[in-house]
């Protein structure tokens, strides 16, 4: 039964649909059932009975007929919940001021707008939503006509990016159910269908979904019923077509409509039902999971640029240990990192260890308010494949450089047929990897070049990392822990304390031959 959403977040009574939870009340508290507060369609009210109540049902200064929400937004809303301000604790307070800015332009170009998605979920869950997106009946290129500092992104899903600095709001526009234009084999050739407006493969993955609708149908086409909740300026109202409130209360992931079907339109969906099932702690819907293990394959569809922005965004959300683990469960980490799996499959062994050590370590970073890397990420991911390669290579002996880079450069390219990595992490990663001999302090000059190295840090983390998962590397992570820590008489003495660097043998030059005399 529908527990009241509102007893959750802010402990207030709520009226929204009329179902009650169906719990006994406690001794000394009214029996009076909590009755809906929605605002219907004026169609739908009876005459004489359109009197609006306040939440402690004395009536309003106001009718229906002058606060409804479909007078108030000018829109044709049917089969909605529609949750008054006093019934709802979302503030424009906690919204980013450009977010609003967007939303009051539009509004004022009589666009109706609405804050949608992860942005009203989070909020209603009491977080601080990183991004605001908002949906509207504006088409991409309208958009850009308002705001001198936005531009239209996107092909498949075109879309209107307003830049505010680094702060991005992002706008679409309310998408409708349409026929397929054109079907497409997945390994044919997609120039031709690079002007339409929707297109398919055979398998039922959208190529281009750019058919415009209402609310009513954009709604319908959202992945999940806790990201289709809409949130208006104009008159604070919260709309909900899907049930998404009720599932928010039950902590439950459900796909809108047939799962299998809204998998094979956008593989995509089953990385984000994990990453939200993971980062708000909920149970995926008993439907919604059912296809997880076996659709998981369709992922190999999906271009390697798309997968690692998908793969950042399940590792930042602060639950990358949980959301590997999910990944795992579901046989979905086979095609993102399969390079590496075959080194995972004890959970006691050392590299199991260091790789969940690596994905808590993010994790609170994250929570301390401090930056991660994708580079550090991929570095203790593939570990175990280099570590493993070197040792095939050079048995039990310390690795040469050129031998540590040409393993190096192997492991990564196998990586980036499953996820592509930008230039710039690579080239990190690399860094990482190979101070890790580097760390091996040896002598004045080697610490030197070593703690000066830009990348220093990092090794040093990643260093710690590796003995705290069983490594047996000599106390080298302790070594550089006091060096760090100790006054200059104390480096002094430590360095004083590795064995000198070898100076270079002189060469030595044979005696000229005195010249001959000439004649």
């Amino acid at each position: 039964m529908f527990k009241k959403l509102t007893r959750l977040l802010t402990g207030r009574p709520w009226r929204d649909t009329g179902i009650t939870d169906g719990a006994n009340s406690a001794a000394g508290q009214h029996d009076q059932s909590r009755k809906t507060r929605r605002l219907e369609h004026p169609s739908s009210e009876k005459p004489g009975r359109q009197k609006a109540t306040s939440r402690h049902g004395k009536p309003s200064a106001k009718t229906v007929a002058e606060t409804s929400p479909a007078k108030l937004l000018g829109m044709d809303l049917h089969d909605v919940d529609i949750i008054a301000r006093e019934d709802h604790h979302i503030s424009r307070k906690d919204i980013s001021a450009n977010a609003l800015k967007v939303l009051y332009r539009l509004n004022d170009a009589g666009y109706p707008a609405f804050l949608v998605g992860g942005g009203v979920r989070d909020l209603l869950l009491g977080g601080h939503p990183k991004d605001f997106d908002i949906s509207t009946n504006a088409t991409p290129e309208q958009v850009k006509d308002l705001f001198r500092n936005s531009r239209v992104v996107g092909r498949r899903f075109k879309i209107a990016h307003v830049r505010f600095g680094r702060e991005i709001i992002e706008v679409t526009t309310f998408r409708a159910h349409h026929e397929i234009e054109i079907e497409v084999e997945d390994d044919q050739p997609r120039k031709h269908i690079r002007d339409l407006d929707s297109a398919h493969t055979t398998g039922g993955m959208i190529l281009r979904d750019n058919v415009y609708g209402s609310i009513n149908e954009d709604a319908m086409r959202r992945d999940f019923t806790v990201n289709a909740l809409y949130y208006t300026t104009k008159g604070f109202l919260l709309l909900d077509f899907v049930k998404g409130l009720a599932d928010i209360d039950a902590r439950l992931i459900r796909m809108i409509g047939d799962p299998e079907t809204r998998y094979r339109e956008d593989p995509v969906r089953i990385l984000r039902a994990i990453r939200l099932a993971a980062k708000l702690d909920f149970q995926i819907e008993a439907a919604t999971e059912a296809p997880l293990k076996e659709l998981a394959g369709l992922l190999k569809l999906i271009s390697p640029a798309r997968l690692f922005d998908e793969t950042v965004k399940l590792f930042t959300t602060g639950k990358a240990e949980a959301t590997f683990a999910l990944l795992r469960h579901y046989g979905v980490a086979d095609y993102l990192f399969k390079p590496v799996m075959p080194y995972l499959k004890d959970a006691d062994s050392i590299d199991s260890k260091l790789i969940s050590l690596a994905l808590r370590n993010t994790d609170q970073r994250l929570a301390d308010g401090k930056s991660v890397t994708p580079a550090f990420l991929y570095s203790a991911l593939l570990w175990p494949a280099l570590k493993d390669a070197l040792t095939d290579t050079d048995g039990n002996r310390p690795p040469a450089m050129p031998v540590i880079q040409r393993e190096a450069s192997e492991v990564i390219s196998r990586q980036l047929t499953y996820t592509s990595i930008p230039k710039r992490f690579t080239a990190m990663m690399r860094e990482i990897w190979e101070l890790q001999w580097r760390l091996q302090p040896r002598s004045r000059r080697n610490v030197e070049s070593v703690i000066a190295h830009p990348r220093f840090r990092a090794a040093y983390d990643f260093l710690l990392l590796r003995e705290a998962s069983g490594e047996n590397l000599g106390g080298i992570g302790d070594w550089w822990t006091r060096f760090q820590d100790g006054d200059h008489a104390l480096q002094e003495s430590m360095i004083g304390d590795l064995q000198p660097a070898r100076s270079p043998k002189r060469r030595r030059r044979k005696p000229r031959k005195p010249a001959e005399p000439s004649n």
